[in-house]
This record gives structure tokens, C-alpha cells and sequence, in this order.
């Protein structure tokens, strides 16, 4: 497995926090016309369950056709009364309602385009929706207003129009699409802010030591780059010389830069400090971890969730609904009125049902939450995941490199009598172990090292052949030997499932370490967690019973010790048989199959080409921590969904009948532009109320 991937799952870690200061000054000129391409090509095709066809509100710059479109609506408004009230501004002069006529005109063709566009786009799709309904409102009362004009002129009789409504109404639903264009590029475009971490250019080390600016995107495989002081690293690599300290925390999430120097790998995009690099290319394009990244969180804005399924069945049903209601009304009013005022509620309804706030209501808390996800270092590749997780009965982890951090710690040192004290033992160990590889050699040498210990020197160091190593210091010969070796009971509590190593002088046992592989730090506080939210943690390890045990008794959760990945395979299969909804937290490549199994799979640190493929949800940082932090996401995004689609639907069934005029005998009336405002401010409460998912700050 080529170890480049190592990252691949860090990806992308692209904007938490930064990424709203960053839209901010995005204008919206900006924002326009890349909106309806960009953030348009995918709301299209996941606004409606992701048949692609539905890209409604994708036509055209809603901010420049508001703009433009103000002066002709207000001139509109000017010269035409309001549904017979003569307000103060207003003013005629002969043949007045001809230059109307003619600005409407203008006007429909103009600010109307793209939601005629947006209605054909939605009776092809044979799903009338949000589209048809404003068309429809803004054609009857266009064409009815023409007719009253025409008719002044032939019969000599002045009929009430709806020119005032039919601009207020365009204006408002254009102004409320701008609004909700700018809310969708702000939910997140994770993707672009991706992009920008790749710079355009790369130096190039050529043969005789020269430097070559060439485009990134001519770069190949084996190429040597030199990454100055200050930039971003512009390919997938691994340094060939030079050290310095990157900062990845646009792509891992991991905040603090980390040191790096010959043989470590590095990922394009991000940003090295203040040493020169001299870097071997190894992945490019469309291979390289941000690019893997991006392809990942477009496939997770574009899936149709179930939630979006229920709203784009219910926007349907609202077509229908509304149509049918200003039909009646229609009908009823010519009976009890005259036609104006039928047709006055006919609108108002057709108005008042857009359900706008529905086709938005999920997208933008989507949008929302994979970004809040990606900057907690949480790609969300399967958006049902979040739905299903909140519901989920049982969680299986993996215990190394998951639970535990998978390297040998050093927990305890102790004396054993009091001719040495703690630090003179550390001494002695780090030097007995000074010329060793073996990783327990390592974390005894970097232990002391943290502790600022020097080691003692030894003049000589040998191997003792399976039991340990030997050597002679300032005249006194010192063995660090196994337990086994050393073959005495020994006088100490030694913590669960570790190694223990003993230091002897002279065939006296003089002090003891012990090593193994430690909790990390949030892994009590995602079990306690789990609990809370009535989700069972179950722990499969490949490890031994003694390793495992002292883990399980640490966490107090349930175990299952020395499992291949057939066997957790097997184990999520039969928790699932009992009817359980199973997440399976493990590392990409040994667990993929489970991965792939569970309910939700969640890929831990696992980079891994495998572990993207198998699972719902990668871990870019191997923190427990945000595995609790994706429960959070769950349940915090489930409930804004429910909220939204509350929001959207509900406050139609309320209003149809207002606007239909079930109350007008009492005196409770709402004209066509009083509609409009209350659909638009639907829309923009659904924004709102999306932009304001937050996780709870990591501790």
C-alpha cells in the first residue's frame, strides 16, 4: 500500500471557522456569476433529490436581475394603484397605465426569465414545484392587469389591475432568491477554498541545480520542487532535504505545525514555515489527497438524504394544494365578489404556497453541517450517515491506534532501593538503550529526553540474545532484562497490559519500567458520551485477552479480544441480525469489510485509499473525540432538518387558507405583496436557521 495515502483521509479540512470570514468579503459580484455555476451545479441536482434536472433559482445572477429590475418595478408601483387603495405617492397622467403596460412587459421578460425557466425545467421533470407556483402567480396576475388595460380602451369601463402586486411580487421573490444564493455560498464551498491551498506555479530543481517555474498542473511524478520559507507546498510528496514545520490544519484539521525533515511525507496544500524544502513529487492532480478530498465532499453535497426526499415530496404536494386552493377561492369569490377580487385571492394563494423555504430547507443545513464536519476534521462522505447515526443502538471499536495511540509509551519508572533515585534509573536506562532501534528502546530514549535527562554513557552495550541488552558504565555492569528473564516475583503494581522491563546491577534487581500502549486522551469522554446517547461501545481488538481486558476495565465497556477482521466482520453482522443499527469505528484497511457492513463505518486516520472507499465518515485525525463530535453533527443536523422542514411546510398550512381568504369576513385579508414578503421571509428564517448549526466547542 504506497504510503502517500497515508493521508488521503486528511483531507480536507478546508473551512471551519475561516471559511465565513473568507465568503464575507466574496462579494456577491463575485458570488454572482460564479454562484450559478458552482454552488448552482450542485444545489441543482441535490435540491430535488438529486435528479440534476431540477436547477431551479440556477438561472442567471439573481443580484444583478434584482438591481436592474428595482428602477422599471418601482416606476411600476409609482403609476399604478395598489389593489384600489390610492396611496399618497402615486400618480397618473394620461395614457400612464400604457407606459405600465409596457414596463411589465419589459419586466416579466426580463426579472420573470428564470423562474419560467425554472417552472419548464420542473413539468419536464413531471414535478411541478416552487417554480411553477411563483410563474403561475406572476402570469395570472400579469395577463389579467394587461386585459384590464385593454379593456379600458374597447368598453370605456376601468377594471382593478395587479400591476402594483405583480412588481412587488417579482421584486420580492428576486431579492429573496439573492438572499438565499448568498446564504447557500456561505453554508460552505468547501471545494474552492480547497483549490486556493494548491498554488498555481512550482519551482522545479532541474539537473545542474537551476530552478524552473513551471504551472502545477505540468508537474510529474519524480520531479524535485523546492518549497521556499512561506509558501504551500504545491504537490503530494516526500522531502529529500532540508527541515521545517508545516502547518496542515486546512487539510488534517490538526492545528499545531508539525516538524518535518528528510523521509516524512508532506501534502500539497499545505503551508511550510521558515525552512526551504527541497521535495520529491510523488502524487499530482487528480491523485493527490486535496483532490481526492474534493471529489469526496462533492459526492457527499450532491447524495439526496431522506429528509430531502420528504421535502421534495412535500413541495409536490404543496403544487397541488395550492393550485387546488386558488381554484376554489377563485370560484367562490366571482360568486360572492367580482372577478378582481377572485382574482386577487387566486394569487395571493398561488403566492403565499411557494414553498421555497422547503427546496432550501435541507440543502443549506447540509451545505452547512459537512462543512462545520470538515473543519472538526469529520468528512462526511455518505450525508445519510448523519440521519442514521442518531439512531444507532451499538458502536464497535477498534482498541489500537482508535482507543489507544499505538505506540509504546513510557508509564511508570521505579526504583527498587534507595542507592538510585527516579532520574539516575532514567539515566541509566536511556544510555543501556542508547544504540537500539527497537521501538522500546525509542520511547524509553525520548522519555528521558522529555524529562531533560542525559543519558549515562556506556562504554560498552550487547544484546542478550531474547532477553534483552547488557553493558558496562563507570565500571558497574547493568542488564535491562524482560520479566521472563529476570524470572523473580517482583514487589510493584504494574498497570494493565503493560511490558515490563527490569534494570539489574550485579544480579540485583535496582529499578523497573514499564511500558504500553496508552489511552488516548479522549477516550474516556467518548464512552461516557456513547452512553449518554444510549449507544452501546462494544471493543473489538486483534489484541491478547490480558491487553485487552486492561483497556475494557480503564473504559468499563465491553470487550472482544483477539479478533481477526473476519470476526468483527461476523460480529457486526450478527448485531445487525438482531435488528440493531451498528456503527463500526476502525482503521481503513484490516476493517473494511465491517466498515463497509455497519450502518455507518467510520474510517479512523486511515488515509488510506481503502478506508475512503469502505466507509460513511473518515476521521482525518484519529481522535475519539470526534467521533463524539459526529454524533453531535448527527443529532444537530437531523433536528435542524426537522426544524426546516417545520418551517417550510408548516407555516403554509396556516397561510393558504388566510390567503385564500377563509377570514375575509371578518376583515382579515392578505394582498398579493403581503404573500410574497411572508414567503420570502420563510425562506430567509430556513437560512438562518441553518447557518446557525454550531458543534459545541472542543475542549
Amino acid at each position: 500500500m504506497n504510503n502517500n495515502n497515508k493521508h488521503s483521509s486528511h483531507s480536507h479540512h478546508n473551512h471551519g471557522d475561516m471559511d465565513h470570514s473568507k465568503h464575507e468579503h466574496l462579494s456577491t459580484e463575485e458570488h454572482g456569476d460564479h454562484n450559478k455555476d458552482q454552488h448552482h451545479d450542485h444545489h441543482a441536482g441535490h435540491e430535488h433529490g438529486g435528479h440534476g434536472g431540477h436547477d431551479h433559482h440556477h438561472h442567471g445572477n439573481f443580484k444583478e436581475l434584482f438591481l436592474k429590475s428595482l428602477p422599471l418595478g418601482i416606476i411600476i408601483m409609482l403609476l399604478s394603484p395598489m389593489a384600489g387603495f390610492d396611496l399618497p405617492f402615486q400618480f397618473t397622467f394620461p395614457y400612464s397605465d400604457i407606459v405600465v403596460a409596457i414596463l411589465s412587459t419589459i419586466l416579466i421578460i426580463y426579472g420573470g426569465r428564470p423562474f419560467y425557466q425554472g417552472a419548464v425545467d420542473e413539468f419536464k421533470q413531471k414535478e411541478p414545484g416552487m417554480m411553477a407556483l411563483v410563474s403561475l402567480g406572476l402570469s395570472v396576475s400579469y395577463l389579467y392587469s394587461i386585459y384590464t388595460v385593454i379593456a379600458s380602451y374597447v368598453t370605456g369601463e376601468q377594471i382593478m389591475d395587479f400591476f402594483f402586486e405583480f412588481a412587488s411580487l417579482l421584486l420580492i421573490m428576486l431579492l429573496g432568491h439573492w438572499i438565499e444564493m448568498k446564504a447557500i455560498g456561505e453554508a460552505g464551498d468547501a471545494q474552492e477554498e480547497l483549490a486556493k491551498l494548491v498554488p498555481k506555479d512550482a519551482h522545479v530543481v532541474l539537473e545542474d541545480d537551476s530552478i524552473e517555474t513551471r504551472p502545477v498542473a505540468d508537474l510529474k511524478v519524480g520531479d524535485l520542487i523546492r518549497v521556499q520559507a512561506g509558501e504551500n507546498v504545491p504537490a503530494d510528496g516526500t522531502i529529500e532535504r532540508g527541515e521545517s514545520r508545516l502547518n496542515e490544519a486546512l487539510l488534517t484539521g490538526e492545528s499545531k505545525s508539525i516538524k518535518k525533515g528528510p523521509g516524512d511525507e508532506v501534502i500539497g496544500g499545505s503551508t511550510n514555515g521558515e525552512g526551504v524544502l527541497y521535495i520529491k513529487v510523488l502524487e499530482t492532480g487528480d491523485k493527490s489527497f486535496i483532490s481526492q478530498v474534493q471529489d469526496l465532499i462533492s459526492q457527499a453535497q450532491s447524495q439526496p438524504s431522506r429528509a430531502e426526499n420528504i421535502a421534495q415530496k412535500v413541495a409536490g404536494w404543496l403544487f397541488y394544494i395550492a393550485v387546488t386552493a386558488a381554484l376554489i377561492a377563485f370560484v367562490v369569490w366571482m360568486l360572492v365578489a367580482d372577478i378582481p377580487m377572485a382574482v386577487k385571492f387566486a394569487i395571493t394563494t398561488l403566492v403565499i404556497a411557494c414553498p421555497h423555504a422547503l427546496g432550501l430547507a435541507i440543502p443549506l443545513v447540509t451545505a452547512r453541517s459537512t462543512s462545520l464536519g470538515a473543519s472538526r476534521g469529520l468528512l462526511v462522505k455518505d450525508r445519510e450517515a448523519l440521519e442514521i447515526a442518531q439512531d444507532a443502538d451499538v458502536m464497535i471499536l477498534d482498541k489500537t491506534g482508535t482507543l489507544t495511540t499505538g505506540e509504546f509509551k513510557v508509564l511508570d519508572v521505579e526504583p527498587f532501593n534507595n542507592k538510585y533515585n527516579k532520574e539516575e534509573i532514567i539515566a541509566l536506562l536511556a544510555g543501556i538503550e542508547g544504540g537500539s532501534s527497537h521501538p522500546i528502546a525509542q520511547s524509553i530514549i525520548s522519555f528521558a529526553d522529555q524529562e531533560g535527562i542525559s543519558p549515562v554513557s556506556f562504554d560498552s552495550i550487547d544484546v542478550i540474545s531474547g532477553a534483552g541488552v547488557e553493558g558496562k558504565a563507570k565500571g558497574h555492569s547493568y542488564q535491562l532484562i524482560s520479566q521472563k528473564a529476570y524470572g523473580r516475583n517482583l514487589d510493584m503494581d504494574i498497570p494493565k497490559g503493560a511490558t515490563l522491563s527490569i534494570l539489574v546491577e550485579n544480579d540485583d534487581a535496582i529499578g523497573a519500567v514499564s511500558l504500553g500502549d496508552e489511552l488516548k486522551p479522549t477516550s474516556k469522554e467518548l464512552i461516557q458520551a456513547l452512553k449518554k446517547n444510549n449507544i452501546q461501545p462494544i471493543m473489538a481488538t486483534g489484541d491478547n485477552e490480558k491487553a485487552a481486558l486492561g483497556v475494557s476495565e480503564d473504559l468499563g465497556i465491553e470487550y472482544r479480544s483477539n479478533q481477526s477482521p473476519q470476526d468483527k466482520y461476523e460480529l457486526v453482522k450478527a448485531l445487525k441480525d438482531e435488528g440493531k443499527k451498528v456503527i463500526m469505528v476502525g482503521d481503513g484497511v484490516n476493517d473494511a469489510p465491517s466498515l463497509a457492513l455497519a450502518d455507518v463505518g467510520i474510517a479512523v486516520g486511515a488515509g488510506t485509499q481503502v478506508a475512503l472507499d469502505s466507509a460513511d465518515v473518515i476521521l482525518t485525525q484519529s481522535d475519539p473525540g470526534d467521533i463524539e463530535s459526529f454524533i453531535e453533527l448527527a443529532h444537530k443536523t437531523t433536528r435542524k432538518m426537522k426544524q426546516n422542514l417545520f418551517w417550510g411546510a408548516g407555516y403554509n398550512f396556516i397561510a393558504i387558507p388566510l390567503a385564500a381568504g377563509i377570514l375575509a369576513p371578518i376583515g382579515i385579508t392578505l394582498s398579493p405583496a403581503v404573500g410574497a414578503i411572508l414567503m420570502s421571509l420563510s425562506t430567509v428564517i430556513v437560512a438562518i436557521n441553518a447557518i446557525l448549526l454550531r458543534l459545541d466547542p472542543k475542549i
